[in-house]
């Protein structure tokens, strides 16, 4: 337990995560301008971004603060996974 009395999984966002949910629940007209808006607005790479907004939405804490944006997160990164998977040759296997 935390001083706060709070195990890790029950503890809040940090203002940092809380930022970056919101910045990710915008709208953007093209992965261009979202990533610029990252450096400029966050001060992060791209790749440090979606490092740390991958860590977030596994958080208890990010799905009570946004369940909705946190499941489509989710379900989207699930996605590309299994389209990934289905992609990967493995060893023996003859390429379509």
């Amino acid at each position: 337990m935390g001083a706060s009395g709070t195990t890790g999984a029950d503890a809040a966002l940090d203002d940092r995560s809380v930022r970056i949910l919101a910045f990710e629940a915008r709208a953007w007209p093209d992965a261009d301008a979202k990533g610029e808006a990252i450096r400029t607005e966050l001060g992060l790479s791209g790749a440090r971004y979606y490092r740390l907004l991958s860590g977030i939405i596994e958080q208890p804490a990010a799905l009570r603060h946004d369940p909705l944006l946190v499941n489509r997160l989710l379900r989207l990164r699930d996605a590309r996974v299994a389209a990934r998977a289905h992609r990967t040759p493995t060893p023996g296997r003859t390429l379509d």
